[in-house]
């Protein structure tokens, strides 16, 4: 039946306001440390443009800037409704935007000047990390506050997703994160040699699997069946996706660390639940597709929902490719070369970035209280343009991925090398050049988007109003 429920979208305003800022910023610097790889001489010989240090800000402004925002935006959009009730605390709510944007400015000044833990997702020093931990745990009481008082008796799936992440990002950030500060921007880890390649890798792994998959996942189960006005092709099948999909990705880690002093056994461990996270990865990817069972013929006029389909297409490459990288002989050929940047960033860009993009398409004409975005053309045009984009992108680092490793891995009859490091790095050059241009591409769509959220924004009906919504017990 309807009835008028009293949301806070005051800070899924804010949240989806910030995805799409730092969304820009994200791209343009990795723009530009691609373009520094292609013309080295872009860094300007000045320490803070260097891309050493330009590379983990690239990183932590699309996973943590762009990527959590999103997750943040969409989590608390999606728990209300699922729930039928307003958010836990708005003070709550509102500490985890204003805490989360002052990470994230700490972040763009000290990594720069370089300060940094040296570890992959998790180079922030330990104040900033403190930082983190108290912002992570309001979010956790918002969150699961929210749906301790739900009105509706079943846990819609979405929220299982979102829940998951947010318990397992707190375990993987904790453990990570023991360090024995030094000094107040230098600290040391707590792990040493092996064993702290083995916990980084750990964590590492599980960032890309529950903020970047299982998170993201949780867009996938609510925003799909609501823009295709389709119900969820298989709940069962999304039941079991999500425990599958958390048994598995906590033990995938090792395979980061093939040919290392990690010993064998452990290798082969990740090895083997890379080949098994498959299975669950492909259900979710069926499951999301088939639900436009009986509305194929939206793909057509719908651009948003191009952006979450295709979406699913991406996920499907990337949770093919990463088990299959993960088996020693292959890896063997793709460790340390450019098709690890493919793969990274077939997920990234074409996952996590499109599916937060249709997701964040979703949410501002109703925040705004309006009935579409200012220009539904441009958000076509910004699809084509960031798929071609990452079409450039993908294909040339694969290429230039296993070129690389089969210039490394020559040798002549006597045993000595083919080729020297410095012809591959020169036999990669055009490649490089073409990611700029796929890049360019992709930061131009993001552009398109922030122009026509600008407009579809700047004329916004209501702060925080009561929206007369009609839903079914689970959605």
């Amino acid at each position: 039946m309807d009835r008028a429920l009293n949301y806070n979208n005051k800070i899924v305003r804010y949240f989806t306001i910030a995805t799409v800022f730092w969304g820009v910023i994200g791209m343009l610097v990795g723009v530009f440390i691609a373009a520094q790889l292609a013309w080295p001489a872009l860094n300007f010989d000045i320490a803070w443009l260097s891309y050493g240090r330009l590379r983990p800000l690239h990183t932590n402004a699309v996973i943590f800037a762009f990527g959590i925002n999103g997750l943040f935006a969409t989590s608390y959009w999606v728990v209300q409704r699922t729930c039928q009730v307003r958010l836990f605390s708005d003070t709550l709510s509102m500490m985890t935007f204003w805490g989360w944007q002052a990470i994230l400015v700490l972040a763009t000044i000290t990594l720069p000047m370089g300060f940094t833990r040296g570890k992959e997702y998790a180079e922030l020093e330990w104040p900033i990390a403190l930082l983190i931990t108290v912002v992570w745990v309001i979010y956790a009481i918002v969150f699961f506050g929210t749906i301790v008082k739900r009105k509706v008796k079943h846990i819609y799936v979405a929220n299982w997703f979102f829940g998951g992440y947010i318990l397992a990002v707190a375990i993987l950030h904790i453990v990570n994160g023991a360090v024995m500060p030094a000094s107040f921007w230098k600290s040391y880890s707590a792990y040493a040699g092996v064993q702290d390649a083995m916990i980084q890798w750990w964590y590492g792994h599980n960032a890309v699997g529950f903020i970047l998959t299982a998170g993201y996942l949780g867009m996938v189960y609510y925003f799909i069946p609501k823009q295709a006005e389709r119900p969820v092709y298989s709940y069962r099948l999304s039941i079991v996706h999500f425990w599958a999909l958390i048994f598995t990705y906590m033990w995938a880690g090792p395979h980061h660390l093939h040919y290392t002093a990690l010993p064998d056994w452990t290798q082969s461990i990740g090895m083997v639940f890379s080949l098994i996270l498959l299975a669950p990865s492909w259900g979710g990817m069926i499951n999301g597709i088939m639900t436009l069972s009986g509305a194929w013929h939206k793909l057509r006029s719908d651009p948003i929902l191009k952006f979450l389909i295709v979406s699913l297409s991406f996920y499907g490459i990337a949770t093919f490719e990463g088990p299959m990288m993960s088996i020693k002989t292959i890896n063997a050929l793709s460790h340390y070369t450019d098709w690890t940047v493919a793969h990274v960033h077939a997920g990234a860009l074409g996952w996590v970035g499109f599916i937060t993009m249709g997701s964040i398409y979703y949410l501002i004409p109703r925040l705004a209280g309006k009935t579409e975005m200012w220009s539904v053309r441009l958000i076509d045009t910004h699809f084509w343009v960031a798929t071609i984009g990452i079409v450039l992108y993908i294909s040339s680092m694969w290429i230039a991925g296993v070129m690389q490793g089969l210039m490394w891995r020559a040798v002549n009859s006597d045993g000595t090398l083919t080729y020297t490091f410095v012809e591959g790095v020169k036999a990669t050059y055009p490649y490089y050049v073409i990611r700029v241009g796929g890049g360019l591409l992709y930061l131009t769509g993001m552009l398109l988007m922030a122009y026509n959220t600008y407009r579809t924004m700047r004329n916004t009906v209501s702060e925080d109003a009561r929206i007369p919504t009609l839903l079914p017990a689970h959605a």
